[in-house]
């Protein structure tokens, strides 16, 4: 065993603080008539109860925690950067270094100030946003710029339809790819002296007989070029849980048929250590670490099924050369999934009235194991 490998878990601010009011999210969430079944609201009051969090990581065995500093709270207006939340994400760090924890800090997970304008045009605002963050990551090594980069950009694509599992969206604007590119190699330039990188959805496009021409066409717009636009850099983060299969038409739906977790991709552990693969093959030399992997699912039997399959398909791809630094699970928590609490992916079931944590047999499973 590799003794500096990564063992730990994964959230977002987003997803578990709780009344990020000044977030593009919040807004979307909390408007009339608005998209989503349920409102993030108090989330899981991680806000409040980090420290919980972090005692619960180390008591279960885990030595990193992959958490991210949330913009809107920052920088809840242009130019005007919040001491006190700053000195929050601190705690934050200083909290994980106390307690023998690995802090990897994600800059942006998904949701921006309310005032943020978008990334065509926003590399500069982004920058300063990482310039005022950088004071507060003393003791840090790994820093993600963007979280999933190629599934934001889908998702701006998302206007005249699209499927659910990010591979089946529309492939991104061009343009949109080039601004977070530049955003990303902007926060890269004022994280000098950390490992830095960012984490891409990977979606283990597979080809139907005949469609390998389809299967590379699909795959280029919407994962390839943003691994690629890593080389270079300090590390990449994978984060996989299915596949997308690709026929001569694009990408096909899941299979009415085949075995499905709560968010309606198929359940395909495979889908780890093929992508570390893939990764590994695109971005040649640079190292990974998995940032993200997880099922949504009720029954815990299945995610210590789901996770030790996707670990044994991980050791297969290390032994097979991939250099690969940690494992990160999603989610710590049963948190916040962007429109539902629903898909508890968590290794901490989370009670939605007294927000008390409870362990479940999958992350003391977990917290015993290594690679």
């Amino acid at each position: 065993m590799n003794d500096t490998f990564l063992w730990g878990a994964a959230g977002s601010a987003h997803q578990t603080e709780g009344n990020n009011v000044s977030s593009d999210l919040w807004a979307l969430e909390n408007s009339a008539g608005g998209p989503f079944p349920e409102r993030s609201g108090d989330a899981c009051d991680a806000y409040h109860r980090w420290p919980e969090d972090l005692d619960l990581l180390r008591e279960l065995g885990f030595d990193a925690y992959r958490f991210s500093v949330e913009w809107a709270r920052v920088e809840p207006e242009e130019g005007r950067f919040s001491k006190a939340a700053l000195g929050h994400y601190r705690r934050i760090v200083e909290g994980c270094l106390e307690r023998g924890l690995t802090p990897v800090v994600t800059l942006h997970h998904f949701t921006s100030p309310r005032w943020f304008k978008g990334w065509k045009g926003g590399a500069d605002r982004f920058r300063a946003y990482a310039e005022a963050v950088v004071p507060i990551l003393e003791g840090v090594e790994w820093v993600c710029t963007i979280n999933e980069p190629n599934l934001v950009a889908m998702v701006s694509s998302l206007r005249e339809g699209g499927g659910g599992v990010a591979g089946a969206m529309p492939a991104p604007d061009p343009a949109m790819t080039e601004a977070l590119i530049e955003a990303h190699r902007a926060a890269r330039e004022v994280l000098a002296g950390f490992r830095s990188g960012w984490t891409i959805a990977n979606q283990n496009f597979e080809a139907l007989p005949g469609a390998e021409a389809e299967r590379d066409a699909w795959a280029r717009p919407r994962e390839d070029v943003f691994i690629e636009a890593a080389r270079g850099d300090d590390f990449i983060g994978v984060q996989a849980y299915t596949r997308v299969l690709v026929g001569t038409g694009g990408a096909l739906p899941v299979a009415g048929d085949c075995r499905k977790t709560l968010t309606g991709w198929e359940y395909y552990p495979a889908a780890l250590g093929n992508a570390v693969r893939y990764t590994a093959a695109k971005a040649p030399g640079v190292p990974i670490l998995v940032t993200e992997n997880g099922i949504a699912t009720t029954d815990d039997a299945e995610r210590i099924e789901y996770t030790g399959q996707a670990l044994d398909g991980l050791r297969a791809a290390m032994a097979e050369g991939a250099d690969v630094r940690g494992y990160l699970h999603w989610s710590l928590l049963d948190n916040y999934e962007w429109g539902s609490y629903r898909p508890t992916f968590g290794l901490v079931e989370v009670d939605r009235d007294s927000f008390a944590r409870t362990a479940k047999p999958s992350a003391r499973w977990l917290g015993s194991r290594r690679i």
